[in-house]
């Protein structure tokens, strides 16, 4: 049986608000990482999926270790990306409610940097960043990194993958009597190169809950389809999880947008995120998605990180990720926290032997679903028509006088009537156009 916060150590201030949030008894990656940062003194290895509560597992201990009195930077959590940072930061700082002589500041790209110098000037304690913003106040001499006492990666297999140079520049800087925790997936080629180069050969490792990479909780499916139909089927699913949360996952920038722009004209309430975007943008529909404002994030891999919602029923691979760490991560979006989930691929037949390649890696089954048949896609695409007409607003500049011409076009029938007509008349139309692309047999 799990223990309460207060048998691993945690003093009552930090115990104080974790009542306010209403959270009392830690998940395993918790009460197993607490119990070593505060009662051991080896550099640590945690590799645990995502959505298990890493962020209290390390943020706990280590603000119960701050030296509140001294006035340097003590703690140095790095991140891949900024949403990610700043949801630990948030975190933190709730944790760090009643620890009054704290000072936590967060560094991320995107933001302006004369602000963070300034905070700097105040010598927090505590501080959150990605590589590139870090790096770049180093270079201007405005932090020194010099009195390190511990450190944590974050996602450390993500984050090494775009940025492994970065972080060793930063791990070099630091001082060789820092202790470093190192928080991870999947133990990648470059994660444990890290682990060799720079953490001490009696590192201990903490694994919690990786019988299978994939997450529990999650039901992997796919589907195949012919790559005219990839859209259609889409849209099918899409609608037969109406008004449930979910992200779909693209290669490129590119084509998140494309699809991002099909989804906004079949009336879906979705919005996308990608790194060429601003950091208001990302942030505005990363709360939009948050708050439930809108049900479908479109995203690429990296700017998806640090996407913690409990409520995502349902991720989709729109293409199929290029690593097994990709759709671990990917999946990960789902089943957060207990809860159950779908991840969703969906194939061309020219990926399908790659599933079984997956399945082995990851320790994970893929069951086959059927695509719609072409009556029910067809259906389909008339609901979403009917949709687009329902959320069509009227034309005001269409005159009175030709309103009403129409009106006596129709006046005599009954509104049952008027359905079953244009019903029928848009069926016909869909099956014309349908003739006129089905390739020649000839």
């Amino acid at each position: 049986m799990l223990k309460q916060f207060s048998e691993l150590g945690i003093n009552e201030s930090l115990l104080k608000s974790l009542a306010d949030l209403q959270i009392t008894i830690p998940t395993d990656v918790q009460e197993k990482t607490i119990l070593n940062i505060l009662n051991q003194s080896e550099d640590l290895v945690v590799l645990s999926k995502t959505g298990t509560g890493k962020t209290a597992a390390f943020g706990l201990p280590l603000l119960q270790l701050l030296n509140q009195k001294a006035s340097e930077v003590q703690v140095l959590v790095l991140a891949p990306t900024r949403e990610l940072a700043q949801q630990i930061y948030k975190q933190l700082e709730s944790y760090a409610k009643y620890l009054d002589l704290l000072q936590m500041v967060s560094l991320t790209g995107g933001t302006p940097i004369n602000p963070q110098i300034k905070e700097l000037k105040h010598a927090p304690s505590f501080i959150v960043a990605t590589p590139g913003r870090l790096l770049d106040l180093v270079e201007r001499k405005a932090i020194d990194l010099s009195r390190i006492t511990h450190l944590v990666l974050d996602e450390a297999d993500e984050m090494l993958v775009a940025l492994k140079a970065e972080v060793d520049s930063i791990i070099k800087m630091l001082p060789k009597s820092n202790r470093t925790f190192l928080f991870t997936a999947t133990l990648s080629g470059r994660v444990k190169q890290v682990v060799h180069d720079f953490m001490s050969s009696n590192a201990l490792q903490i694994e919690v809950g990786m019988s299978t990479k994939g997450h529990q909780g999650i039901e992997h499916q796919y589907v195949v389809v012919e790559p005219i139909e990839k859209l259609e089927v889409l849209l099918h699913f899409l609608n037969s999880r109406a008004r449930q949360r979910g992200i779909i996952f693209c290669k490129t920038k590119a084509a998140v947008n494309k699809l991002a722009k099909k989804l906004a004209i079949n009336k879906f309430s979705s919005g996308a995120i990608h790194g060429s975007l601003t950091q208001g943008i990302r942030d505005r529909i990363l709360g939009q998605f948050r708050e439930g404002h809108i049900d479908i994030l479109i995203a690429t891999d990296l700017a998806a990180r640090g996407i913690d919602i409990k409520a995502v029923s349902f991720v989709v691979n729109y293409h199929l990720p290029d690593t097994y760490d990709a759709y671990v991560h990917r999946s990960g979006r789902t089943a957060r926290a207990g809860a159950e989930g779908l991840s969703l691929t969906i194939l061309q037949q020219d990926e399908v032997l790659e599933v079984a390649e997956f399945e082995k890696e990851l320790g994970i089954k893929f069951n086959e679903i059927k695509k719609a048949d072409p009556q029910s896609l067809e259906e389909n695409n008339t609901l979403l028509w009917a949709k687009k007409i329902f959320k069509t607003k009227p034309n005001r500049e269409i005159s009175a006088e030709f309103k009403e011409k129409i009106h006596s076009v129709f006046h005599h029938l009954t509104k049952e009537e008027l359905i079953d007509k244009i019903l029928a008349y848009q069926l016909g139309q869909s099956k014309t156009e349908h003739t006129k692309t089905e390739p020649s047999k000839k």
